[in-house]
């Protein structure tokens, strides 16, 4: 073999399985693409104890789902439920003090679904409100109050949903009066490690305390009339 081979032939020349084996495995790393994910093993000769190690990670969004009346958890549905009271059928009984119960709500029979899921309350306690716009108006200078609709004896009830609630959510207001004219009703609902999940089925019903002025009160076709409620609850 001439000289100038010699350092060649040496740098090929046999090594150890164990030194062929560490520079395959250096290879072997350094050939996985960034980012993968690289399993661990121990291997002990003989007697001794061998440990392996697993990491998890969960990651969960932040959130707010509001739904009262039509709603399929958790997307956004434009569908806007309407509670009929028509009187139309029990004139003898309009003003008798008798409440009446309505039609409609996505639980039928004047009832809706009510719901509050969110994950970021961070305080000790937040508002949630029912607001109107003024009093029921038939468009032509008559009105009935807010002060006429209230919600069903044993409502707000709890109802199954999914997930599971963990406990009933309070109408804004009382009971016997969920809405006030032209203002604001309000409840305070305590998240729990920063949760509040909470779900009901609120019921409501006319009074039907007095003789109003003939008309329909409220929504008429695209017309509000003072007819509509907005909830709300704001999370950090």
């Amino acid at each position: 073999m001439k000289n100038a081979q010699r350092p060649i032939a040496a740098a090929i020349a046999p090594r150890s399985p164990a030194l062929w084996f560490a520079a395959a495995a250096l290879v072997a790393v350094a050939a996985l693409p960034a980012g993968t994910a690289r399993a661990e093993s121990t291997f002990v000769n003989g007697a001794g104890t061998a440990n392996a190690h697993l990491n998890f990670q969960i990651v969960i969004p932040k959130f707010l789902y509001l739904q009262v009346g039509t709603g399929t958890y958790p997307t956004t549905v434009g569908t806007i439920d309407t509670l009929v009271y028509d009187m139309s059928s029990a004139i003898a009984s309009v003003g008798n003090g008798t409440a009446q119960n309505g039609t409609g709500g996505d639980l039928t029979a004047g009832a809706v679904t009510a719901r509050v899921v969110g994950n970021n309350f961070t305080a000790a306690s937040y508002s949630f409100s029912a607001t109107t716009t003024g009093a029921l108006s038939n468009g032509a200078g008559n009105t009935i109050s807010w002060s006429e609709i209230q919600l069903a004896a044993g409502s707000p009830s709890a109802i199954v949903v999914v997930p599971a609630a963990t406990s009933v959510l309070q109408h804004p207001g009382t009971v016997a009066a969920p809405f006030a004219d032209g203002a604001a009703t309000t409840v305070s609902l305590t998240p729990v490690s920063k949760v509040i999940n909470q779900a009901a089925k609120w019921t409501f019903q006319y009074k039907n305390t007095n003789v109003p002025a003939s008309g329909t009160y409220g929504v008429n076709g695209a017309t509000l009339n003072g007819g509509q409620v907005t909830y709300a609850i704001t999370m950090p």
